[in-house]
């Protein structure tokens, strides 16, 4: 690796490695009883590079000593858990989120699935 470009494309393919989907939306997890969990969690990163690799003024040829560096952090908070029971699907929050219009929709959500399903049932 002698550019900058190079050191920052090898760290964003080390964080590829870290965060996918399954990072996000976990495996599920089924219990004796039958009810199948899938883990849900936020995932945060940062990334910072720098380096330098001028020319020189006397020759205009690349430095021999070439610098970079660049660093990564990354953070998988679990957030809710999805409950999966015979027909029926519910959002269980790790903490529960703020009372908000999105957030009252969210949890809705499921209910109105199950809503439409018996309404569809109702008119076959």
């Amino acid at each position: 690796m002698n550019e900058i470009s190079d050191v920052m494309k090898e760290t964003m393919s080390k964080i590829k490695e870290m965060v996918d989907v399954n990072t996000i939306v976990g495996n599920p997890i089924t219990t004796p009883d039958g009810v199948t969990l899938i883990p849900v969690s936020k995932v945060t990163f940062g990334f910072a590079a720098g380096g330098s690799d001028g020319k020189t003024k006397e020759t205009g040829k690349p430095p021999v000593r070439f610098g970079a560096g660049s660093g990564a952090g990354v953070t998988i908070s679990p957030v809710a858990f999805i409950v999966l029971t015979g027909e029926n699907a519910r959002l269980l929050y790790v903490d529960p989120p703020a009372n908000t219009a999105v957030d009252k929709i969210i949890d809705l959500v499921p209910q109105v699935v199950d809503k439409i399903k018996e309404y569809k049932e109702g008119k076959e």
